[in-house]
Formats: C-alpha cells, structure tokens, sequence
C-alpha cells in the first residue's frame, strides 16, 4: 500500500469511504484479499480504477514551506486536473490523477517551477 485515505461520505449518511493504491500488478490479489474480509468490515463493495498515476515533486524543506503544495496544486487546477487524492511527507507531494493526464500535469508542474527552461 502506498496512499491511503478514509473519508466520511457525508454525516448523514454514516458511510466511510476507503481508498488505497498498490502497484497495478498488484491490484487483484488486492481486490481478492478486501473482498474476503468485506463482509467483516461490513464494505458495500469494492472497486478498482486502473487509470490512475502517481505524480510527485520531491525536495528538501517541503514539510516548512506551504507555498510549494499551493504551486503545485494551482499548476494543476489550472489545468483542469483533478486532485484523486493528496499525500505529504517531510520531503515530497504527491497526488493520484487520472492516466491521461499525466504528460500534462508533469509539463504543467515543471513549468510552475523551472519557468525559463527550455
């Protein structure tokens, strides 16, 4: 497991939400192990998205510096990329997006940050 997030689905509604990535190839024996203790953990189902990726920015100072992330993520919303899920650590950002959107997010992201290379 690499991300990991749970969510409450509304307060309304009592629902907790449970989202992870493992590598692709490990994606089914993933999906065998969840499924035999859904019932245990009273899932109402369990899916896959295979059309994601991992796009990251790595570096000293990330955990002090606030501004780096709101960068990143400007760099991206404005380029009409969705946010899937956010993960922090002292030293890197990353953020699970849609496959398809990976050649543009990483010309989107180098361009915030290196903005006079060519």
């Amino acid at each position: 497991v690499d991300m990991i997030v749970q969510s409450l689905r509304s307060a309304d509604s009592n629902v907790t939400d449970m989202v992870f990535t493992v590598a692709s190839i490990d994606a089914e024996e993933a999906r065998r192990v969840v499924e035999g203790i859904s019932a245990d953990i009273h899932a109402s189902g369990v899916s896959i998205d295979n059309d994601v990726a991992k796009i990251s920015i790595v570096g000293a100072g990330m955990l002090g510096n606030p501004g780096i992330a709101s960068r990143m993520f400007g760099a991206l919303s404005n380029a009409g990329i969705n946010l899937e899920i956010i993960s922090t650590s002292e030293i890197s950002i990353s953020c699970l997006i849609k496959g398809g959107s990976v050649k543009d997010a990483v010309n989107r992201i180098h361009d915030e940050f290196f903005p006079n290379e060519a």
